[in-house]
């Protein structure tokens, strides 16, 4: 399985803007440039997240993005669900219906073992993201990394 580099993105910028603190903005130029990051393609990042009400953002020379719930309420399934979308990675085009070997509608009737082998492990991967939330990767990141980024925020050295 194979996710967007939008998801990691959108990931750091939530951790992030969690230990900035939800009550203050950071503009995409600057979360583009604490990363090393292209700005206009991680704004396409933070505007699914505010789509998906895990930001917030506001215009102006002095907008930006921010929280719009705690930490503790966004998960890293909610991030990989609005920056990839709720389509599922593994799509069956029902081959064993089709070609030279096509198996017959009698074989088709219970579910092919291959598709269920997959939404069983898709379940599962969905299942330990949900139980992970952006405050736990708050807290397990070092804390130096906490506080070079809100020094960053503060305008400091990083």
């Amino acid at each position: 399985m194979r996710m967007s580099e939008g998801v990691e993105w959108g990931l750091h910028c939530c951790v992030a803007l969690g230990w900035i603190g939800q009550d203050r903005v950071v503009s995409t130029a600057r979360l583009a440039a604490r990363f090393g990051l292209p700005a206009a393609y991680l704004n396409k990042s933070l505007q699914a997240l505010a789509r998906a009400g895990i930001l917030a953002s506001s215009a102006g020379p002095k907008g930006g993005f921010r929280l719009a719930r705690a930490p503790a309420e966004i998960t890293l399934l909610d991030v990989v669900d609005a920056i990839e979308g709720p389509e599922a990675p593994f799509r069956c085009a029902e081959i064993r219906r089709q070609g030279e070997g096509a198996a017959s509608a009698a074989e088709c009737r219970r579910p092919c073992a291959i598709a269920s082998a997959m939404r069983s492990a898709e379940a599962a991967w969905r299942h330990e993201l949900s139980r992970q939330t952006i405050a736990m990767m708050m807290e397990q990141a070092p804390r130096s990394a906490a506080e070079r980024t809100v020094r960053w925020h503060a305008g400091g050295p990083a």
